[in-house]
């Protein structure tokens, strides 16, 4: 997250502008893709969210930037509450053992206790989607990328609801 959480035309009172909200999830796509200089499959999968998903966060993001620059509108960064989140559960679909690996370690190759490939996410932490992305309906948004291997995710609540993100 930037340090200031609204950007606006120098010299214009914000009482004046019209405002767009950008998620701190598109904010996150934005940082991962265009600054980071990450391929969409890749901040896809540091984000924990699918790539068609990505890619459809990192369009509304753009989309909401470029209207803000080129209307002269404020620009506004929020997304509610959010929890640190440091570790991956996987699940051997072979012999059901289940085990944690740190963000950003990548996708394990084989189960450590039989050796199989048939490896998934473990059903606990796969949020309301059930694997295939977020659910940003029930709040569940997709997890984000902030600094080291810490994934932050979107909270239950509103935005201005308990802290800020």
């Amino acid at each position: 997250m930037p340090r200031c959480g609204l950007f606006k035309p120098a010299g214009v009172p914000c009482s004046s502008l019209d405002e767009i909200v950008l998620s701190v999830d598109e904010m996150e796509a934005m940082r991962l893709a265009d600054l980071e200089g990450m391929y969409q499959e890749q901040a896809a999968q540091q984000m924990n969210i699918s790539r068609q998903t990505f890619g459809r966060v990192i369009e509304s993001a753009r989309r909401k930037v470029a209207q803000a620059l080129c209307q002269g509108q404020a620009l506004r960064i929020e997304g509610g509450t959010v929890e640190v989140v440091t570790m991956r559960k996987f699940q051997c679909s072979e012999c059901q053992h289940v085990w944690e690996l740190p963000h950003g370690t990548g996708r394990p190759q084989e189960c450590p206790k039989c050796a199989s490939n048939n490896i998934h996410r473990a059903a606990e932490d796969r949020g309301c989607a059930g694997g295939r992305g977020r659910c940003h309906r029930h709040g569940a948004g997709g997890g984000m990328r902030r600094g080291g291997s810490v994934i932050v995710q979107n909270k239950p609540g509103k935005a201005g609801e308990g802290e800020s993100a």
